[in-house]
């Protein structure tokens, strides 16, 4: 007997035969002799809906009341999820995430998990409940609802599950595993069996949206195994787990690309200590993430500093470092939103030379120019033109061999 953790995204719970296929899953897993606690997202499109209709009333509505009005969605799907499989004879038990004893700090809208009890889930699973809980979603200090934002409830399964010790967290989505690119514009992309902590970590921060990045940071943190597999076929997926010898014979093991990037230059900036500093700390204080940073040394005493930012604060950094050029005396700041990044991953990269002179001959071959790079141990990043961008990950597929069958 094991205790696993299953959690279901929008889409896998969208209407109530999609509840009713997920609820049959739930139970052949409890009927193999196993403790079963699952994780809801709130079904297909109901986040968006309530937001919208907060954006109705007011273009800034407040956050503790933005969080209090989503949360609602995660509760229909639990509750629908329990009567469900109370319907089929199970004993099945909803909760809430401040019920499920899920404690975060304030920041509504984006909040992070603290701890989690778990004593009512436990409690519940010695009488052989099937607990459901509401992914996305826990109270802070003062019992106020939070939301941990998009993509939540995978963080929301994975807490859970080391909290409760379990042995495995399956992740249920809309597709059958993690690909080595993007399968709709890489048709040579492959499914791959076992990834890493860190190349997963990778991935997710480089635009896969198969898992979100703080659910992977849990699992590597608390060793929880990750299987990521699709809620509408019966097919393993991929798992996510600690490194082995044979994860380092591959080299690279994806292409990621993210086109949500955007570029900010400025140019002339006098080159003196802590000027990075006054550029970037306002950015910071907005809220707004920093991805690449390059800086470039001109005659005369100057710099050019360039970064990125998402491209949805494109136009609020934009307006805080012109205010900040006038500051400091830069002489120009610009920007571009037609960028995109593309990346390689893989773990084997820590003891194998040349992967950035073939990825840099591999886009120079099709005329791709390189904009900015970046590089950790384990990923080599580049920013090019956006209207290249699948032509980018086609050819980097290519050139590191993940065309080919393993």
């Amino acid at each position: 007997m094991a205790l696993i953790v299953q959690k279901y995204g929008g889409t896998s719970v969208g209407d109530l035969d999609r509840i009713r296929n997920v609820a049959e899953r739930v139970a052949r897993t409890f009927d193999q002799g196993n403790d079963v606690v699952v994780i809801l997202s709130a079904m297909s499109g109901e986040t968006d809906r309530l937001l919208d209709l907060a954006g109705k009333i007011t273009p800034f509505p407040d956050k503790r009341e933005v969080d209090m009005l989503v949360s609602t969605g995660e509760q229909v799907s639990v509750s629908l999820m329990a009567v469900t499989l109370q319907s089929m004879g199970y004993k099945a038990r909803s909760m809430l995430g401040h019920q499920a004893e899920i404690l975060t700090d304030n920041r509504f809208t984006r909040a992070r998990i603290l701890g989690i009890k778990a004593s009512r889930i436990k409690a519940l699973l010695a009488e052989k409940h099937i607990v459901i809980v509401a992914g996305f979603q826990g109270a802070d200090a003062n019992g106020d609802i939070t939301t941990l934002g998009r993509g939540g409830s995978d963080t929301s399964a994975v807490a859970v599950a080391a909290a409760l010790k379990a042995d495995k967290c399956e992740i249920f989505t809309d597709v059958d595993g993690i690909y080595t690119a993007d399968p709709n514009i890489c048709s040579k992309a492959r499914k791959l069996e076992r990834i890493s902590y860190d190349e997963m970590l990778e991935m997710a921060s480089l635009g896969a949206k198969v898992l979100q990045i703080r659910s992977v940071e849990f699992a590597k943190k608390y060793d929880v195994p990750i299987h990521v597999r699709s809620s509408f076929s019966e097919e393993e997926g991929t798992m996510v787990v600690y490194e082995d010898a044979n994860m380092e014979k591959v080299v690279v093991s994806g292409v990621t690309h993210n086109k949500n990037e955007a570029r900010i230059t400025l140019s002339k900036v006098p080159d003196r200590p802590g000027i990075a500093m006054q550029i970037l700390e306002p950015i910071a204080e907005a809220g707004i993430g920093v991805d690449m940073i390059i800086q470039n040394t001109r005659a005369g005493n100057l710099t050019d500093l360039t970064f990125t930012v998402p491209k949805s604060d494109f136009e609020a950094a934009l307006e805080i470092e012109q205010k900040i050029a006038e500051k400091i005396g830069a002489e120009d700041v610009v920007g571009d939103k037609n960028i995109a990044k593309v990346s390689v991953v893989g773990v084997g990269m820590r003891s194998h030379s040349g992967v950035a002179s073939k990825m840099f001959a591999a886009l120079a071959a099709e005329n791709i120019n390189i904009l900015m790079i970046s590089t950790s141990e384990i990923r080599i990043s580049c920013v090019i033109e956006e209207k290249y961008t699948e032509l980018a990950v086609r050819t980097l597929h290519t050139a590191f061999g993940l065309d080919e069958s393993i």
